[in-house]
């Protein structure tokens, strides 16, 4: 074996690594930098599923039979953009190789797996909400004593 097979062997060895997702910005055209997990989407009625090219019929079977669907190859993620100096949620959609993105619209989130609902939990008073964003123990103040 010659020394020049030797480090050819190398050099394909190496590029078995995963590569970085070929993500840019669409503004710009440079790379953009991951800053968050991965939020998977699904799809929860037959008219979601029929946008991704599902046939009417199937799409009500399959949400009959399953309250939610995962949605496979999207979800939402930030990214870092360093020409634009800011935080963006994008959804992301993964076809082949290739990745297509968007700005997330704000009823995308409500398709979002383990996202915490920014209104807060609809089951939940005020008064309790109130209280669990007090920081310091003056929650005495709200009770009012008759004497």
């Amino acid at each position: 074996m010659t020394k020049e097979a030797g480090v050819q062997r190398r050099c394909n060895r190496n590029r078995k690594r995963s590569k970085r997702r070929c993500i840019y910005c669409p503004v710009h055209g440079c790379y953009l930098d991951s800053v968050s997990k991965k939020y998977a989407l699904f799809a929860d009625s037959p008219g979601q599923l029929q946008e991704r090219g599902m046939r009417r019929r199937n799409a009500l079977i399959l949400v009959a039979s399953k309250t939610a669907v995962p949605l496979e190859g999207e979800w939402l993620e930030a990214f870092w953009c360093e020409q634009c100096q800011e935080k963006k949620w994008y959804h992301v959609r993964k076809r082949d190789r290739n990745y297509a993105i968007s700005l997330a619209p704000p009823e995308l989130w409500q398709q979002a797996m383990g996202v915490i609902n920014s209104q807060g939990n609809p089951s939940v008073g005020e008064f309790t909400r109130r209280q669990a964003k007090m920081v310091g123990f003056q929650g005495v103040k709200d009770f009012r004593f008759v004497v």
